[in-house]
């Protein structure tokens, strides 16, 4: 599980050393695709530091306490406590793209993550260091900024192993049975620009730079191989993931996410989230799936319905987060008596009424502006990890007569397999290509 690092600060010469896999190519890097070649991309033993460079080795010294290690067991932003700001980014590959297109993409974005998540610029000459002449390897925008417990957490979508054009990639033997596109649920409004994609990035941040500024350069180094498919900016996390963090709320008002997965649960963890040694296919083997779903609040009518209405249609006091049979927000439910309404969110969400059913939470809410009717195009950016897509399907299956969905509309959706972490020196799913 991945812990906050214990020295952020790393000497260059190693990061390009130890991080970067063995003839890594950087033919898609934006500035090798748009001039003559990009001297400043080389990231051997003699790259030298640059003032920018060397400042954001004394940033990440100073906010070790909230940097977070790119390697580990499992991928950084799962259980990471939860940050203040996300911006997620789904992409198709390009066509006639071929394995090596992908592989070398992968080492590409594990290698500036690795980087990025210090604190640091995506190579060794970043923004400022590299040639005059010659377009910079990093955008620059969060030069002077810490790391602010960035986590970058990669997805890959049922589309990479097997499309319309076929097995692209040789890996459709390695598909997992469960990975497929959603099935339609009662009430799904989709919009196919705002769903599915072959891959997809979690960039989450306590700043919303940071957070912007690793997806921005991530789709840049992406250049010819994959494309920007779309991206949703959240803010307010609606969940959290351990017992320090308090319970946030959701546009309603409501405190959201009481009874979520924490991250000290090793057992809810194993049991719920992380994909076992035991299930197929095993390159996957302490991963997770992703689901995410744009869910569309319909702000202006929920602020026209009474507060006892409101408080009935979640089942929790607004005030408090207490269930409405009684207690404190942490008070399980007593859904035996008639304090709460069978069709309220928190009946048909509780794990005692699916099974025992979990999935661990880590959505945003989000505001777009406003919509063409001149009502705010807000509401929650759902995000969740399961260890198997069933548990979410059941789920949402279970919400069809949710007394919420008269004010809600589901407008995006997608899924992906999210690989174990990555090992020093290799790359995020690097196990997916083994014996294929």
């Amino acid at each position: 599980m991945n812990e906050p690092a214990a020295d952020a600060s790393i000497d260059e010469a190693s990061a390009s050393e130890a991080s970067a896999p063995a003839g890594l190519s950087r033919r898609g890097l934006l500035g090798l695709a748009i001039g003559g070649g990009v001297a400043g991309l080389a990231v051997g033993a003699g790259a030298g530091l640059t003032g920018g460079v060397a400042l954001g080795r004394a940033r990440a010294a100073e906010d070790a306490h909230s940097a977070y290690e790119f390697f580990g067991e499992h991928q950084a932003g799962i259980t990471t406590p939860v940050q203040d700001h996300l911006h997620f980014a789904s992409f198709d590959m390009m066509p006639r793209t071929d394995r090596d297109d992908l592989i070398s993409l992968l080492q590409d974005w594990s290698y500036a993550s690795s980087r990025m998540v210090q604190g640091l610029e995506v190579s060794a000459t970043g923004a400022v260091g590299g040639p005059a002449e010659a377009p910079p390897d990093d955008t620059g925008e969060a030069l002077g900024l810490p790391a602010a417990g960035l986590t970058i957490t990669f997805g890959f979508g049922p589309g990479l192993f097997e499309n319309e054009d076929g097995d692209r990639y040789g890996i459709a033997v390695q598909r997992p049975a469960g990975l497929e596109r959603l099935p339609a649920f009662l009430g799904d409004d989709l919009d196919p620009q705002d769903s599915h994609g072959d891959l997809c990035i979690q960039a989450c941040a306590d700043d919303p730079q940071v957070a912007v500024h690793a997806i921005r350069n991530l789709s840049r180094i992406a250049f010819g191989r994959a494309r920007l498919r779309w991206s949703q900016l959240g803010f307010g996390k609606t969940s959290r993931t351990t017992a320090a963090q308090a319970t946030p709320r959701n546009l309603f008002g409501f405190k959201d996410g009481t009874a979520n997965i924490l991250a000290d649960d090793a057992s809810a963890l194993a049991d719920h989230v992380w994909v076992g040694e035991e299930d197929e296919p095993a390159w996957l083997a302490g991963g997770s799936y992703l689901v995410a779903r744009k869910i569309a609040m319909l702000i202006e009518t929920w602020d026209r319905v009474r507060l006892a209405e409101q408080d009935s249609i979640i089942g929790r006091d607004k005030g408090e987060g207490a269930p409405l049979s009684g207690g404190d927000e942490f008070t399980a439910p007593d859904f035996h008596g008639t304090a709460i309404d069978a069709n309220s969110h928190v009946s048909l969400a509780h794990p005692e009424q699916n099974d025992g059913i979990r999935i661990l939470r880590r959505g945003y809410n989000y505001v777009d502006g406003n919509n063409d009717l001149g009502r705010l195009d807000a509401g929650l950016f759902f995000l969740s990890y399961q260890r198997d897509p069933a548990q979410f399907v059941s789920l949402q299956r279970r919400l069809s007569t949710d007394l919420m969905n008269e004010y809600i509309r589901h407008v995006g959706s997608g899924i992906w397999a999210v690989p174990a972490g990555a090992k020093p020196g290799s790359y995020v799913g690097a196990a997916l290509f083994d014996g294929v």
